[in-house]
């Protein structure tokens, strides 16, 4: 863990190098002859010092766990992965291996239970890619128990995200959404021309997002394999019948664990769209969709999609499937892409050639990507790129959509204090019930 007392909890920090106080103390008394310390274990030649280096438990150790979010934290100079949870006994000792592979021994811890995790003293912050029903509640006892935390977006409900805020800024832990996008030069650039007025005023924003890949799946149930804990799996969601197309990556498409492609793809976008409206800490004023639902099988989120969103300030951004692409247009013109990560292009190149000058509009960001960011605001103790109030506010935007198509006429809402306007039955689901014992902690 770093060496400034602001860079962990100070009761770690004390207990660890007072043991490390002790040990050197013993080993002096007992040990005549010199010893030789490697120098990258005093910090030397760029290395960290193993008792500076943050201490992270990895909770979800799927796909996206193991092969995009559990390379950069091995990787990093500053960090040191210590423990790895998954209710999938197969994915966790897949986890373990290759914790272990990296650090040449058998030290990582590994657990289906991801409070053994939080209980540990020696670990600082978390690493949270579990389905979007575990987000909310994990991270709120991960801060419980004095941990920053990374986690993947996006929320389940509004209300969630609401709660989730209020504990991150109460408790002063570091909080990141996690989205690599804020680091992706195409979409940074994209939002720092919209903001510094390199196409005119904003007037429209046209988002595309990716139509559900697959069918509407197989919802014939089948027995629990033995690796699965599904009990924990399931966690808050209502009790239903295993089928191997109800769990992993395929959560993504049943509504008691996420929000379908719009959530999943919209945390994305809608963030670049918010980034370069300026709107970020705030939201639309205005919804209404349509859509139809996938039907005759498990999945049950939005299969096809319309929806309008319109801004206080006079923007209207549309959301339709295709091919995932995001446009600014204004007054003077227009800049965007087409194709995840594709090349920004503009309607002039004058505008796609712009510099952004020393006395412009500087976006923060990060070029090393959310891990490092994390990490480095984990020894700052500064608020990351894609803070948990700016996560919310996009989770937000993708709930939104979702309610208006589910309630089938243009909402009112209030963005100032989250709510809807005059509507008591679209309040109603800004949240919903959760399963003992899973309740959200308070925190």
């Amino acid at each position: 863990m770093p060496v400034s007392l602001n860079h962990m909890n100070t009761h770690t920090l004390h207990s660890r190098r007072t043991f490390l106080r002790q040990s050197a103390a013993a080993a002096a008394v007992t040990i005549a002859a010199p010893t030789i310390i490697p120098s990258s274990v005093r910090g030397a030649d760029g290395q960290t010092a193993p008792s500076n280096r943050i201490t992270v438990g990895f909770i979800g150790t799927g796909d996206h766990g193991t092969h995009w979010n559990l390379p950069p934290y091995l990787n990093h100079k500053d960090a040191r992965v210590v423990a790895v949870c998954d209710v999938d006994n197969n994915r966790l000792l897949r986890a373990k291996g290759l914790v272990n592979r990296h650090y040449q021994n058998e030290d990582c811890f590994a657990t289906r239970d991801f409070r053994e995790v939080l209980a540990r003293k020696d670990i600082d912050a978390v690493m949270i890619s579990t389905p979007d029903h575990w987000h909310t509640i994990i991270s709120l006892l991960a801060i419980q128990a004095g941990k920053d935390v990374q986690c993947e977006k996006p929320t389940l409900t509004i209300h969630e995200g609401k709660v989730l805020v209020a504990a991150v800024r109460k408790h002063k832990k570091v909080f990141q959404t996690s989205t690599e996008d804020r680091a992706l030069v195409e979409y940074h650039r994209m939002a720092e021309l919209v903001r510094n007025g390199r196409i005119g005023k904003l007037q429209r924003i046209e988002v595309i997002l990716p139509k559900q890949p697959g069918g509407p799946g197989d919802a014939t149930p089948q027995p629990v394999p033995p690796e699965l804990d599904y009990q924990m799996w399931l966690g808050p969601a209502p009790d239903a019948p295993y089928t191997r197309n109800r769990v992993h990556f395929n959560f993504r498409w049943i509504q008691d664990y996420s929000g379908g492609i719009i959530c999943d793809w919209g945390a994305h976008l809608f963030d670049t769209a918010q980034w370069g409206n300026d709107t970020e800490h705030s939201g639309p004023v205005e919804i209404e969709g349509t859509g139809t639902y996938w039907e005759g099988g498990l999945y049950n989120t939005v299969k096809d999609y319309d929806v309008t969103f319109r801004y206080a300030n006079g923007v209207v951004m549309t959301c339709k499937p295709g091919t995932p692409s995001i446009k600014f247009i204004g007054s003077d013109g227009w800049v965007g892409n087409t194709g995840w990560r594709a090349p920004v292009q503009a309607s002039s190149q004058k505008i796609l050639e712009s510099k952004i000058g020393p006395n412009d509009l500087h976006l923060y960001t990060n070029p090393q990507g959310e891990h490092d960011d994390f990490l480095q605001c984990v020894k700052s103790r500064k608020d990351p790129y894609f803070p948990v109030d700016i996560g919310h506010r996009v989770s937000t935007v993708c709930h939104l959509g979702n309610l208006a198509i589910k309630l089938g006429r243009k909402l009112k809402w209030d963005p100032v204090a989250e709510h809807f306007t005059g509507d008591d039955e679209a309040n109603k689901l800004l949240d919903r019930p959760r399963r003992d014992p899973w309740q959200l902690p308070k925190v």
